[in-house]
């Protein structure tokens, strides 16, 4: 039974959605494509049903790290799997092949290049192949973001086994992709499953680019200690950003295709071991990454596209703990983009603008950063607040008339000859002595010198919101401002209203996902790193940050407990019982823990509300004993995100600890029994039936806390 060999091999309690559906059909026999993003199982898609067929699945893996690691990992939950590729010397090549035609191997990973040679070819056709997956299948359409020709060569081998299930499987896939993959591989008949792109675990956030490095410092200065990825678009780049953050103190490596090939090797190794936590990178690096606890991304310049962004989020939050990804925005990181472009076969060009505007709509929106990322994969996204993007976690500022302001920065647009862009007029009201500003004689202006009371910073985030308000467009292949009619109509008095920008705040560390223990978190994973070391793995090979949090929330006292944790089927826990339990409870003897009873899981049905990884943090925090104002305070948000939180939690479910929530509301006490005497007689569902009923006396904020309460005390 499929759902025994889970929990027994794997270490998983349930399935994550679609996966149990998609095993299913695999073990039918039906082909099938699959689009999951990264992070969500789709390996397991084909590694459970492998276990279950008499034969071999073949996997199509591109890169030589990817596959290493995929086995790596499936070794050490005691199931045996090979590959082919280059680093293979004719000994271990024997190895495999007797391997294969021993019948001792369940998986075999190999490069589509190494797949379509005679040789492999003569050996696969002594063995029973009964299933054929195809990893990165997006590779194989021109109209993917990464094709590869040499995926084309992979009908050839599908044809070759015609009795083999195929299994098509990708992160990123528009519906134009999707078909594309199908027709390729001659599975037009395919089912196909499409999970949902929404990694909620990832807290999305964009800001203008000022001072690259100082706001890079900055954000690494709210994750000590985590490992992440900082992604520039230039080798130069790379080599410059790592050099000053590594004569700052960080431990951080460069990697990108000027180094040279062992160099480049070491520092994937001691990043993947956690030797080094920041890696500074193009984006050649990371596909082949499988390390589940990279906690941040960075994007220190603009993807070209929404699908590469997406893919390298991606291998952020792997474990499905809160990860940061920060995209530092620029426009001149759109006029070297285009500049590529136009580098490009003039048929690709058109699909790659369209995919570039696609992903400075994400940029640019002031909605949930969601909406614009999931729709442009096919997916609706309806929900009004995620909670996990600065759009949607960022206090609304006052509305404020930003006429005068607007009317300047459109009069210096109009004065220059709407030939510049952002940086140039800004420089123009602000005084800039450039040589740009001079030679042009944009010093004579009447607009210069005019807008002194703004900073560079201030006058960028003013200019983002006159460009989404209408007031002026944006040449994406210059960068050039050109007004719009509204903007003469704002000449002639017409009010733009706006908010400031707020002023820089440390971003939360994505370390603060749950109420566990920090010391003993930190202990069981300088034990893991040990462990690690002395079996020449990455320490995510003998168990994820998930399992950790959860030995450092629940205190397994034996070896039952220790096996229902995340993460450990019956190798690790054969394999580390012994050296991570008597730590827990040395730990638990010393400080007098007594072992938590980890409930059983269960089954949650998509449309269940559960709380966010935000919500959830906020209701622990809460119950612990942290008060309104204190959280507040800790999140530099006003109340009433506080109480939309706990409000949230309660909807999923959860409980609040015994508090006066009415000593917080600013009505006297008659008028708060008034209130709390209108939810019972309207419900809670509203609020807009209880406000009419006060004769819109009482405010929605009051309300908001008014209902917290008296909701809060109806599940006691």
């Amino acid at each position: 039974m499929i759902q025994s060999k889970l929990k027994q091999i794997f270490g998983y309690d349930s399935f994550r959605p679609l996966q149990e559906e998609i095993i299913q059909n695999v073990l039918r026999k039906q082909d099938s494509l699959v689009v999951m993003p990264t992070g969500s199982g789709k390996s397991l898609c084909y590694q459970l049903p492998a276990l279950e067929f008499a034969g071999l699945t073949v996997v199509v893996s591109p890169l030589i790290s990817l596959m290493e690691d995929q086995v790596m990992q499936l070794r050490a939950l005691g199931v045996t799997a090979v590959f082919l590729n280059s680093t293979l010397d004719h000994h271990g090549y024997d190895w495999v092949a007797d391997q294969l035609l021993a019948g001792s191997a369940k998986l075999l990973y190999a490069a589509p290049e190494t797949l379509v040679q005679p040789q492999t070819l003569d050996l696969l056709a002594k063995c029973q192949v009964d299933c054929l997956t195809i990893d990165e299948a997006h590779c194989i359409s021109e109209w993917g973001h990464d094709f590869r020709p040499e995926y084309r060569q992979l009908v050839a081998l599908r044809r070759r086994f015609p009795d083999a299930v195929c299994l098509a499987v990708t992160a990123t896939a528009t519906e134009r992709v999707r078909q594309d993959i199908k027709s390729s591989l001659a599975i037009s008949a395919a089912h196909q499953f499409v999970a949902s792109f929404n990694r909620e675990n990832l807290m999305l956030s964009v800001e203008p680019k000022t001072d690259g490095l100082a706001q890079t410092i900055h954000f690494l200065q709210a994750h000590p200690d985590e490992s992440g990825i900082i992604y520039c678009n230039t080798r130069k780049q790379v080599d410059f950003l790592a050099g000053e953050l590594a004569r700052r103190g960080w431990s951080v490596l460069p990697y990108h295709a000027g180094l040279d090939d062992a160099t480049r090797r070491q520092n994937q190794q001691d990043f993947i071991r956690d030797d080094v936590p920041i890696m500074v990178a193009t984006i050649a690096f990371g596909m082949g990454i499988n390390k589940p606890n990279v906690r941040f991304i960075l994007h220190y310049d603009l993807p070209k596209n929404l699908e590469s962004y997406y893919q390298q989020i991606g291998r952020a939050g792997r474990d499905g703990l809160p990860s940061d990804c920060l995209l530092l925005f620029s426009y001149s990181d759109v006029q070297t983009i285009n500049y590529f472009i136009n580098q490009q076969d003039p048929s690709q060009q058109q699909g790659a603008r369209a995919r570039l505007e696609a992903m400075l709509g994400f940029v640019e929106t002031a909605i949930c950063r969601r909406r614009p990322l999931l729709n442009y994969f096919g997916e609706p996204y309806h929900t009004e607040n995620c909670e996990t993007c600065d759009n949607c976690t960022a206090e609304v500022g006052e509305l404020v008339d930003l006429t005068i302001p607007a009317q300047k920065f459109l009069s210096c647009v109009k004065r220059t000859g709407e030939l510049f862009g952002i940086n140039h007029i800004i420089d123009v009201l602000r005084g800039s002595r450039s040589q740009k500003v001079l030679q042009r004689g944009h010093d004579k202006l009447s607009t210069y010198s005019i807008g002194l009371e703004f900073s560079k910073k201030e006058w960028q985030y003013l200019a983002r919101q006159f460009v989404q308000q209408g007031l002026m467009t944006q040449d994406m292949e210059y960068g050039s401002l050109k007004l719009t009619p509204k903007a003469y109509a704002v000449f002639k008095g017409e009010l733009v209203r706006g908010t400031l920008p707020d002023k820089p705040r440390a971003a939360p560390s994505a370390t603060d996902f749950a109420n566990y223990d920090q010391n003993l978190f930190q202990q069981l994973r300088q034990k893991r790193k040990a462990l690690a070391d002395a079996a020449g793995v990455p320490p995510y090979v003998i168990f994820s940050d998930r399992t950790l949090v959860e030995m450092a929330t629940y205190f397994p006292q034996s070896r039952a407990s220790f096996g229902e944790l995340y993460g450990v089927g019956e190798a690790k826990l054969a394999n580390f019982a012994d050296d991570f339990l008597p730590l827990v409870q040395a730990y638990c003897a010393e400080n007098g823990i007594e072992e938590v009873q980890k409930s059983a899981p269960t089954t949650v049905s998509k449309s269940s509300r559960t709380p966010g990884g935000r919500t959830y943090e906020v209701l622990n925090l809460y119950n612990n004993g942290r008060s309104l104002p204190e959280l507040c305070q800790q999140y530099d948000v006003k109340r009433s995100t506080i109480v939309g939180h706990l409000w949230k939690a309660i909807q999923a479910g959860e409980t609040l600890r015994e508090s006066n929530l009415l000593a917080h509301s600013k009505l006297t006490p008659a008028q708060q029994q008034q209130a709390l005497a209108a939810f019972a007689q309207h419900g809670t569902e509203y609020l807009r039936p209880v406000y009419v009923a006060l004769n819109e006396t009482v405010d929605y904020e009051e309300l908001h806390l008014l209902r917290l309460h008296f909701v809060s005390q109806l599940s006691k």
